[in-house]
């Protein structure tokens, strides 16, 4: 990752988690980067792993694969045969359950499996099991029994970090102050912070402009964000 310039702080702990990319942890994501460092010293045989769009699922997903050599699956992508390929990993990441599952009975299956012969299940999800129509009532206990750990949304120092690295990565270097002010108004969320700085960027190459507040403004309102008055400041900085 590139490092964040030397006028912008943050108290965040950038970790190389074993060869993936630095993750960089805050109160948002603390507890869920922990549980993943605790496998495979886990009170129950499975985790679901639950957070919005680009929060840092897949990403923990992943650091989690490298450390436990779990395969990889969808949960859409779920038949009996995943059995076996839990049986041959050890392991096994099942992702986006909010997308639907594609075979109930296969996963609960895997369930039982992976508490028989002390295997590991990590599922991410969107929206929590509690809240999700579950046909089958066996799976539906088994999926509301398994250890929930959130990610919430960025907190301002780890959005104000995600910017800069967003920024850096298209090789823009961005005055501190347009951070900052990019971070007070826009949504709070991974998602928006990618398309913010997308639409930035798009904007200062189209226009020739530098990447200053009153071009950062004009972009949030026309992202719908809560640009404010500053939007209208004609001070380039």
């Amino acid at each position: 990752m590139t490092s964040v310039p030397a006028q912008l702080t943050f108290d965040l702990e950038p970790r190389q988690a074993l060869g993936a990319e630095d993750f960089l942890v805050s109160a948002a994501n603390e507890s869920a980067l922990r549980t993943i460092e605790r496998w495979p010293d886990w009170p129950h045989q499975a985790v679901v792993l639950c957070g919005p769009a680009q929060c840092g699922k897949s990403h923990l997903g992943q650091v989690w694969r490298l450390a436990s050599g779990a395969d990889r699956i969808l949960a859409t992508d779920l038949t009996e045969a995943c059995v076996t390929r839990l049986v041959a990993s050890g392991a096994l990441l099942i992702e986006n359950l909010e997308d639907g599952i594609g075979d109930e009975r296969a996963l609960f299956h895997l369930f039982n499996a992976a508490r028989e012969r002390g295997h590991s299940l990590l599922l991410t999800s969107r929206r929590p099991p509690a809240e999700m129509t579950i046909t089958l009532p066996d799976l539906g206990s088994r999926l509301r029994a398994v250890p929930l750990v959130s990610i919430a949304a960025p907190d301002e120092d780890l959005l104000k970090a995600v910017l800069v690295k967003h920024f850096s990565d298209r090789q823009l270097s961005v005055d501190p102050t347009v951070i900052a002010y990019l971070a007070l108004r826009m949504e709070r969320s991974m998602a928006m912070a990618e398309a913010l700085v997308a639409a930035i960027d798009k904007r200062a190459l189209a226009s020739h402009r530098k990447v200053t507040r009153p071009l950062a403004g004009e972009v949030l309102e026309e992202l719908g964000q809560s640009a404010g008055s500053a939007a209208h400041d004609d001070t380039e900085v």
